[in-house]
């Protein structure tokens, strides 16, 4: 089920959802968004690498074997000068940070156009007047959240520190 939504850009997370559908409508995706999107697949869904890995390689117009999979072993924390398991983009904090406009999301996620900036990238925190306002009803035109970032980071880091007391 997480696989899916993550796949279809129907997570709940806003940012995450516009890579995804980027990637479906386009074959691309910004290096950065890539990032994210693999953080949140395999750290926040703790789903593994590999399943990302083959999505972008079938649904990537620049897909190259090499960089691919080297890159979702270094979002992983499982390659060669992988990034540090306890490093988890939170998408809502990457999306304020390097889509502060909106546009990118908003261009990609149209049901949250009229959503104010303040909440395009967490629209599970807007007021009900301000969704409704903007014409946006969550679980019915926008996926709710299919997890909490914070719990989910918690999760991640603990199953991750688990594997390195084994190892």
């Amino acid at each position: 089920e997480y696989l899916h939504c993550w796949q279809k850009g129907q997570t709940g997370h806003p940012l995450v959802d516009a890579g995804m559908r980027e990637l479906w409508q386009t074959g691309y995706m910004h290096n950065r968004v890539r990032m994210v999107v693999g953080s949140f697949l395999v750290k926040n869904l703790l789903l593994h690498w590999h399943h990302g890995e083959k999505w972008f390689w079938n649904c990537l117009l620049d897909a190259d074997l090499a960089n691919n999979s080297a890159s979702w072993q270094w979002i992983a924390g499982c390659g060669a000068d992988a990034a540090p398991f306890f490093r988890v983009f939170n998408p809502s904090t990457q999306g304020q940070k390097f889509d502060p406009s909106g546009e990118y999301t908003r261009h990609f996620v149209r049901e949250l156009k009229k959503l104010p900036d303040k909440y395009l990238f967490s629209p599970w925190e807007a007021p009900e007047d301000v969704l409704q306002k903007a014409g946006v009803k969550l679980g019915e035109n926008y996926p709710q959240p299919i997890v909490d970032l914070k719990l989910s980071r918690v999760r991640a880091l603990d199953a991750f520190q688990s594997l390195k007391n084994q190892a």
